[in-house]
């Protein structure tokens, strides 16, 4: 086999132009024997391979069974990512319905205002501190903020 790799290293590649088919034809041989050195160097792994084909074509299987459990839990548009947008979407129904009820208070509450007397009556009282004749509005005091300090020596 040394002889072999040995003489390849002196074999040039590929014959010059000039030398012509009858140089490559005399080199025929050796390239031969050159293959066959490598098939000889790659079939003992290759029928390794061949010999655990059951088990690469498992382990396979199995490491794309696990990139695809991993990709549908937790990938863009994985279960986890469903999850929350689900329960986003609860929270936004709740949220909507509330909404409905609000405005629905809203509603009945303008037209009561534009009907009802006793609503305007009571708005007026409130928000505008009307009163009638004989009546007294009693106001409570707004709570003034205290004035800051003269020094400053608290703040540093």
């Amino acid at each position: 086999m040394d002889f072999r790799v040995n003489h390849s290293a002196k074999m040039r590649r590929f014959p010059r132009p000039e030398d012509g088919l009858r140089a490559m034809a005399e080199r025929a041989p050796h390239a031969e024997a050159l293959v066959a050195s490598w098939i000889e160097w790659a079939r003992p792994t290759g029928l390794r391979i061949y010999a655990l084909r059951r088990r690469v074509a498992t382990a396979a299987v199995f490491a794309l069974t696990f990139w695809l459990f991993v990709h549908i839990t937790f990938g863009a548009n994985g279960m986890v990512v469903y999850r929350e947008k689900r329960a986003e979407q609860k929270e936004l129904e709740k949220q909507i319905e509330q909404l409905h009820q609000e405005n629905g208070r809203y509603g009945q509450r303008i037209q009561a205002l534009k009907s009802d007397q006793s609503a305007i009556e009571k708005e007026a009282r409130e928000q505008l501190h009307y009163a009638r004749p004989g009546e007294y509005v009693y106001i409570n005091p707004v709570a003034q903020n205290p004035a800051p300090a003269a020094n400053h020596s608290a703040k540093k």
